[in-house]
C-alpha cells in the first residue's frame, strides 16, 4: 500500500514538473521544454498544445518522435532547433496540418527526403539554416502551398534546381559554397524573374569558379546559350552511349543461344570462350591415352599378336627348297600309334607344291592330311 502511494506521488510530481513549463491562455497552450537534455519528445504533454519549444535537446526525430508528434494536431509552432537531427525522413510531420512555423535550424541535417514536409499545408515559415545539407530539389517544397519564407543559409549547397514555381516572399541563401555554373542557371533565372527578396544578398556570392568568386549569384555572368550548347553536348553523349550499349546488347543477344526452361521461358546462355575449347581438347587427349593404356594392360595377347605379326609373300623359286626341307623334317618323325595299340597310322607322301595363279604357293599337304584323318 505504501509503495503504491509512493508511485502515485512520484507520477504526480513528474506531471507537475512538465506542466509547470506550459502556459495556458484561452486559446493557446505553450510548452517550454528546452535545455532539458531530452533524447525523445515527451509523451506526457497536453494534446491540445499549440506552441511546442524543444530547443537545445538531443532529439533525433526518429520513428518514436514522429509518432508522438502526430498526436499534437493543434500545433501551430514547432521549434526543434539545436538538437541532433541528421535526416528528415518522408512524412516526418504529416499530421501537423495546422503548423505555421517550423524551425529545425542548427542541427546536423545532411539529407532531406523528397516528401519530408508532406501534409504541412498551412506552413508559412521554414528554417533549415546552419545544417549540412548538400543537395535540395524544389520538389521537396511542392506540397508547401502556403510557404512564404525559406531560410537555407550556412549549409553546403552548391546549386539549387528550381523545377516548380515558388511563391516565396523572402529567401535566405548566404553562407553556401555556390558554384556559379550552368547548374545554378535556373535558380538565377528564378531569382531575377520573381519578386522574392534575397535577405543578406551582399553575402550571397559565388565560391567557384575563381573567375566569378565574390560575385552575387543573382548577377553572375552565366550565359544561357553556353548552357544550352553544353546540355545538348551532354545529351548527345548520353544518347551515343545508350545507342552503343543497345547495339552491344543486341549483338550479344543474337549471338547467344536460347534454351527453353521447364516453365516455358527462354534463358540465354553466355557465349563459350576459347578456354572451353582448350579444355575440351585436353580432356579428349587424356581420355584417348587412358583408353590405349587400358587396352594394352588388359589385352596382352592382342598386343603380342600385333607386334609379332609379319607377312611376307612367298616367291615361286622358293617352292623346291621349301619342299626339300619339309620332306626332311617329316622323315625324321617316328610312326605314331594311338592309345589303344591299334595299327599304326603312317603319313603318306606329300604332294609337291604347285604355285597358284595368284603367285602364292598352294599348300596341298593340308588337304591330304585332313583327308587321311577323316
Amino acid at each position: 500500500m505504501t509503495l503504491s502511494w509512493l508511485v502515485i506521488c512520484a507520477g504526480t510530481l513528474f506531471l507537475n514538473s512538465v506542466s509547470a513549463d506550459c502556459n495556458f491562455t484561452s486559446q493557446t497552450v505553450t510548452c517550454e521544454t528546452s535545455g532539458k537534455n531530452l533524447s525523445n519528445i515527451p509523451t506526457n504533454l497536453y494534446q491540445n498544445v499549440t506552441m511546442l519549444n524543444l530547443k537545445n535537446n538531443k532529439i533525433t526525430l526518429n520513428d518514436i518522435d514522429k509518432e508522438i508528434l502526430q498526436s499534437f494536431i493543434k500545433l501551430t509552432e514547432l521549434y526543434l532547433n539545436e538538437n541532433m537531427i541528421i535526416v528528415l525522413y518522408n512524412n516526418s510531420f504529416c499530421n501537423l496540418t495546422k503548423l505555421v512555423i517550423l524551425d529545425i535550424s542548427s542541427n546536423r541535417i545532411s539529407t532531406v527526403h523528397k516528401t519530408a514536409f508532406a501534409g504541412l499545408n498551412q506552413l508559412s515559415v521554414l528554417n533549415l539554416s546552419y545544417n549540412m545539407i548538400t543537395q535540395l530539389d524544389s520538389y521537396t517544397f511542392t506540397s508547401l502551398k502556403s510557404l512564404t519564407a525559406l531560410d537555407l543559409q550556412h549549409n553546403s549547397l552548391r546549386y539549387f534546381h528550381i523545377k516548380s514555381p515558388f511563391k516565396l516572399i523572402k529567401i535566405v541563401l548566404a553562407g553556401n559554397p555556390w558554384t556559379c555554373s550552368c547548374d545554378l542557371l535556373d535558380l538565377q533565372i528564378w531569382l531575377t524573374a520573381s519578386s522574392v527578396t534575397i535577405e543578406n544578398e551582399n553575402n550571397t556570392i559565388c565560391t567557384f569558379p575563381n573567375t566569378k568568386e565574390k560575385c552575387s549569384i543573382k548577377t553572375a555572368a552565366i550565359q544561357p546559350a553556353d548552357c544550352k550548347t553544353e546540355q545538348a553536348s551532354l545529351e548527345n553523349t548520353a544518347a551515343s552511349t545508350s545507342a552503343i550499349k543497345l547495339k552491344s546488347s543486341a549483338f550479344l543477344t543474337a549471338r547467344t543461344p536460347n534454351i527453353t526452361e521447364n516453365n516455358g521461358t527462354h534463358a540465354e546462355l553466355p557465349l563459350p570462350g576459347k578456354s572451353w575449347t582448350f579444355l575440351a581438347g585436353v580432356l579428349g587427349f587424356v581420355l584417348s591415352i587412358t583408353l590405349l593404356i587400358f587396352m594394352a594392360a588388359k589385352c596382352p595377347t592382342w598386343y603380342r599378336y600385333l607386334i609379332s605379326y609379319s607377312h611376307r609373300r612367298l616367291e615361286e623359286n622358293d617352292s623346291e627348297m621349301f619342299e626339300q626341307e619339309f620332306s626332311a623334317d617329316m622323315s625324321s618323325f617316328p610312326t605314331l600309334s594311338d592309345t589303344n595299340n591299334e595299327n599304326p597310322i603312317s603319313l603318306k607322301k606329300i604332294h609337291t607344291f604347285v604355285p597358284g595363279e595368284d603367285g602364292f604357293i598352294e599348300d596341298k599337304y593340308t588337304d591330304s592330311y585332313a583327308t587321311e584323318e577323316s
